[in-house]
């Protein structure tokens, strides 16, 4: 695996706010940036043969070049490199994040339901991927990885808002954890992990309710949490935590939570069937509805 931030770069808003936030990620780390256009060439092909005298490269390669030159203008310190590979772009997109420290994709912004358009390829490209893929919407800006300034005025020169996690305290993974808790520390900033547990019986099916019952399910779930980022806490002491275990799905108080994160962390669970890689029903729906550029991080 080489040690470099990818971004996916096809010219559109989506692509240019991955390929910022990609660049700001590469300096966080002091990383070199690869930014990557995939050429379908039978599908530029047959859109040269409509309009006389236009290249099958349609272009790209200017764009590519530019966008990448732009990036060295305002991440100095950063290397930006430009490429271009054929291929299907979810094939040849995984593959690139299989070989990278994590990979950038565009979102294309707020549908009208206040939820991510993540298009065919972004979710091909998670479902897929063994290494993390950020998914980054179109319009997102560094001053909304960070807390307002004392004004309320958006600023990138204030401290980061947290990172938001979720996890899954009765099966932990030491990969999507230790993302998280690296992307806190980097960021200077802290950790807010969300465990939601299923509620007993009786809430779900009407029954009279047993307080003490639900106070001790409780406390046991908000161990379980505190067992799993223990090891974790003690290995970035510097890292701010706030554990929230509470009964219930935790899509809801993630998506909300998500306004005032900087970055969102959620697992995919690595399965190989009949119909090829899946995302879980919880990561699909904070994906679709985070206001937060959200990373999937693949694990066992």
């Amino acid at each position: 695996m080489s040690r470099t931030i990818v971004a996916g770069l096809d010219g559109s808003p989506e692509s240019r706010a991955a390929a910022e936030w990609a660049a700001r990620e590469a300096g966080l780390r002091g990383l070199p940036l690869r930014l990557l256009h995939v050429r379908e060439r039978e599908a530029e092909a047959a859109v040269a043969s409509l309009h006389a005298g236009s290249s099958p490269d349609g272009g790209h390669w200017s764009v590519l070049s530019e966008a990448a030159e732009g990036l060295r203008l305002r991440h100095t310190g950063v290397g930006v490199v430009a490429d271009q590979r054929d291929g299907r772009p979810v094939e040849v997109l995984a593959d690139a994040a299989d070989h990278a420290e994590l990979l950038a994709l565009g979102s294309r912004g707020l549908g009208p339901l206040g939820g991510f358009l993540v298009g065919s390829v972004g979710l091909g490209v998670v479902a897929r991927a063994r290494r993390p893929v950020v998914l980054v919407r179109a319009g997102e800006q560094a001053a909304d990885e960070h807390a307002p300034d004392p004004a309320g005025i958006p600023s990138a020169a204030t401290p980061y808002r947290p990172v938001l996690l979720g996890v899954d305290a009765a099966r932990p993974d030491a990969e999507v954890i230790g993302f998280a808790f690296a992307a806190a520390a980097l960021r200077g900033t802290g950790l807010r992990a969300v465990h939601g547990w299923n509620l007993p019986p009786y809430y779900v099916h009407g029954l009279p309710a047993d307080p003490a019952l639900y106070d001790a399910v409780a406390a046991g779930e908000a161990e379980r949490l505190a067992k799993a980022l223990r090891p974790w806490r003690e290995r970035y002491p510097q890292v701010e935590v706030a554990e929230d275990a509470f009964g219930g799905s935790p899509s809801v108080r993630l998506v909300e939570a998500s306004r005032e994160a900087s970055l969102v962390v959620m697992g995919r669970r690595i399965r190989r069937g009949p119909l090829g890689g899946r995302i879980g029903s919880l990561t699909h729906a904070v994906l679709h509805h985070a206001a937060a550029p959200v990373a999937v991080v693949p694990h066992t």
